[in-house]
């Protein structure tokens, strides 16, 4: 799925890795059952309307074991928005429906009639990040992740706990659009860092890159009101 950009991210992954030399090579998954037929280094979703996740839903359905196998042994990956929720225990729709989702990660949310938008800020781990989001949707985390970090402008998981995102191992999940990794380098590059370690044994610095333009996008989202 791929709304507000997020293939930006897959760009922004693309650019971070062939400026220091690696050689990439995308590939459009149409069902989580190439995942079994290919080797995959990161793993990178989207956003989608309801139409794109009911369709989603019924492919995670079919091959939600291979999946949980590929991210219990490490498999790297970026999941924004209606993905985030699809690799949680469930999603409970405004009618009281209970979707079932992939069941990677612990947390569940639930519908509601209000939207939360606008411009987020968020401190993590790796510094202050920021993005947009725009979701109906309320997660609530278990006790067996944690969130990706605490927000500080906007509403993030629900609106109520402060939490933004989830990470488990090594899966990444956030409400934040934007793309997110072109505003946020040090989230690309560690994610980055996490696929050379687990895919060629390389640990250590990444070469630097400049990131002026990407500093001063993050700085301009910062200041903009909700």
């Amino acid at each position: 799925m791929n709304v507000y950009g997020d293939m930006g991210n897959v760009i922004t992954l693309t650019y971070r890795l062939e400026s220091r030399g690696y050689i990439i090579e995308y590939r459009g998954l149409d069902s989580l059952q190439q995942l079994s037929e290919q080797s995959v280094d990161i793993l990178v979703g989207g956003g989608g309307q309801d139409s794109n996740q009911g369709l989603v839903v019924e492919d995670l359905g079919k091959y939600a074991t291979e999946l949980r196998a590929q991210c219990e042994d490490g498999l790297v990956c970026l999941m924004i928005c209606g993905m985030y929720q699809l690799f949680g225990k469930r999603f409970i729709t405004a009618e009281n429906t209970e979707i079932s989702g992939a069941g990677i990660l612990d947390l569940e949310t639930k519908a509601s009639d209000e939207r939360l938008i606008g411009n987020i800020v968020v401190e993590s781990d790796w510094g202050k990040l920021v993005g947009f989001e725009n979701h109906s949707g309320r997660t609530y985390l278990g006790s067996g992740v944690s969130p990706l970090g605490m927000v500080t402008k906007g509403a993030g998981n629900n609106g109520i706990t402060g939490e933004e995102g989830v990470i488990s191992n090594n899966v990444f999940c956030t409400y934040m659009h934007g793309p997110v990794l072109a505003k946020n380098p040090q989230l690309a590059d560690e994610l980055i860092e996490r696929v050379l370690d687990r895919t060629f044994g390389e640990t250590g610095s990444l070469a630097p890159l400049d990131d002026y333009l990407e500093t001063q996008a993050s700085l301009a989202a910062i200041k903009r009101p909700r």
